[in-house]
C-alpha cells in the first residue's frame, strides 16, 4: 500500500512549477501501477495550449471554473467543480481558468515526473528503468 499527502509533495521534485500552473506529481511510473496521478493548479486568465501526442489524460475539476477547447473541432465546453474531460483520443486542446482552476489528472501510460512539454504542448514518452 502506498500512502502520500500533498504536504510530502510540496518543494520535491515531483512539485514541477511554471508561469501559468503547478503540478503535484502524487502517483508516478515508478510505483508501477500502470498509470499516474497529479493534483495541478491552473493560474486564473491563463491560456494553456497541450497535446498528449503520447497519453490518454483524464481531468477532473475539483474548484474554479474555467473553459477548453478542442482545437480539432473548435467545440468548446464549460468546466466548473464535478467537470470530467477525457482527452481519448490524444486530443489537441486549449484550456482557459477563469479563476483558478484546482485538478486531479490521471495520465496512461504513466508519467516519470521528468517529463517537460515541448513547443506543441505534448510530453514525451519516457518509460522508466526497471
Amino acid at each position: 500500500m502506498i500512502v502520500r499527502h500533498l504536504d510530502d509533495i510540496t518543494g520535491t521534485e515531483a512539485d514541477v512549477e511554471t508561469e501559468n500552473w503547478r503540478s503535484k506529481r502524487i502517483v508516478l511510473a515508478k510505483d508501477k501501477v500502470g498509470f499516474s496521478v497529479h493534483e495541478t493548479v491552473l493560474k486564473a486568465g491563463t491560456v494553456n495550449k497541450f497535446w498528449y501526442a503520447n497519453h490518454i489524460e483524464a481531468v477532473f475539476i475539483v474548484s474554479g471554473e474555467g473553459e477548453i477547447t478542442d482545437l480539432g473541432t473548435g467545440e468548446t465546453h464549460q468546466l466548473r467543480p464535478g467537470s470530467l474531460y477525457l482527452l481519448n483520443d490524444h486530443d489537441k486542446h486549449e484550456l482557459r481558468p477563469k479563476t483558478e482552476m484546482r485538478t486531479v489528472c490521471v495520465f496512461n501510460p504513466p508519467v516519470t515526473g521528468r517529463e517537460v512539454h515541448d513547443e506543441n504542448g505534448v510530453y514525451p514518452l519516457i518509460v522508466e528503468e526497471d
